[in-house]
C-alpha cells in the first residue's frame, strides 16, 4: 500500500509556472542557448590549453584547421582560445551593468515615482543623461578615465540606469494609487517599509524584464567601445577586442572578426529571446495562454 502526500498550494503553483517556462519556445531556445554561451566561456581554460596572450608569429593569419579550429590572427593568436576567454569579460560587463543599473534605476524610480518632492529633480536629471547619445556618453564617461573593465562597467551602467529608473516610476506612479498601499500609508507603515513591502514586489516583473534587455545592451556598448579603441585594454581579450584587432584583415583573414562575432550575436540573440519570454510569462494576460 503506497502513501501520496498531497502538494501543497505554493508547489502546485510552482510546478505550474514551471511547466509554462519549459513550454515557451523563446525562453527555452534562449535559455539554452545561453547557459551553452556561458559555459564555454567559463570553462575555457578546460576546454582548450592555449594561452589566448601565446604568439606565434610562424603561425600569423592561418586559416581555421584541426590545430587551430578559428584559425589565428596576425600575432598568430589561436581565435579560438582568444572568443571563448573574451566571453568572460563580455558577459561579465552584461551581468555587471544589469545588476547595478537595475539597483540604482530602481531606488531613483522607487523615490521619484512616490515622493512628488523628488520626482522632479530625479527625473529632470534623468532626462538630461538620456539626452545625449548613448554611445557619446559612454565614450566621454571612458575617456576621462583609465581605461580598465571596471571602468567601462561603470560608464555604460551611468548610460542605463536612467530607463530603468523612468520604468520604475511609470510603475510606481499606477501602483501608489491602489487602495493596499493607501491602507498602508493610513496605518503609518514607515516610508522604507512601504517601498520594499508594497510597492517593489509589484515592480519586479517589467523590472527584471529590462535587466535582461540592459545585458544584452550593455555587451554590445562594450564591444562597440573596444572596436572604437575607448573600452577595455586591448591586450584582455574581449569580443569587442578580437573583432578590433582582426578589421585592417577582413579581406584576407576574415575568421578573426566573423567567430567572435558570431558568439556576440548568438548572446545578444539569446538574452532577448530570453527577454521576450519572460515578458511574455510575466505579463498575466499572455501567461493564460501558455
Amino acid at each position: 500500500m503506497s502513501s501520496s502526500i498531497p502538494a501543497s498550494g505554493t508547489e502546485r503553483r510552482v510546478a505550474r509556472l514551471l511547466r509554462r517556462v519549459f513550454r515557451h519556445r523563446g525562453i527555452a531556445i534562449g535559455g539554452t542557448l545561453l547557459a551553452a554561451i556561458v559555459a564555454v566561456s567559463l570553462g575555457a581554460s578546460l576546454i582548450t590549453a592555449v594561452d589566448p596572450q601565446d604568439i606565434d608569429p610562424v603561425d600569423r593569419l592561418m586559416a581555421p584547421d584541426a590545430t587551430h579550429p578559428f584559425g589565428t590572427d596576425n600575432l598568430g593568436r589561436d581565435i579560438f582560445a582568444r572568443t571563448l576567454h573574451g566571453g568572460r569579460v563580455s558577459l561579465l560587463v552584461g551581468v555587471s551593468v544589469a545588476v547595478l543599473a537595475s539597483t540604482l534605476g530602481t531606488l531613483l524610480g522607487l523615490v521619484s515615482g512616490f515622493l512628488r518632492v523628488a520626482d522632479a529633480i530625479v527625473m529632470r536629471a534623468m532626462d538630461g543623461l538620456m539626452a545625449i547619445p548613448t554611445i557619446l556618453l559612454a565614450i566621454a564617461m571612458v575617456a576621462l578615465t583609465k581605461p580598465s573593465v571596471l571602468n567601462v562597467i561603470l560608464a555604460v551602467t551611468l548610460v542605463e540606469v536612467p530607463r530603468v529608473a523612468r520604468l520604475v516610476r511609470s510603475v510606481v506612479l499606477t501602483i501608489r494609487e491602489q487602495p493596499y498601499v493607501e491602507a498602508a500609508i493610513t496605518v503609518g507603515t514607515k516610508l522604507p517599509k512601504l517601498l520594499l513591502r508594497h510597492v517593489l514586489p509589484n515592480a519586479l516583473a517589467p523590472l527584471i524584464v529590462q535587466a535582461t534587455y540592459i545585458a544584452s545592451s550593455a555587451i554590445l556598448i562594450e564591444s562597440l567601445l573596444s572596436f572604437l579603441g575607448a573600452g577595455t585594454p586591448p591586450e584582455i581579450p574581449t569580443w569587442g577586442n578580437v573583432v578590433a584587432e582582426g578589421r585592417n584583415y577582413f579581406q584576407v583573414a576574415s575568421w578573426i572578426i566573423f567567430f567572435p562575432g558570431l558568439f556576440l550575436g548568438l548572446t545578444v540573440l539569446a538574452i532577448n529571446l530570453l527577454g521576450d519570454g519572460l515578458r511574455d510569462l510575466l505579463d498575466p494576460q499572455t501567461a493564460r495562454r501558455l
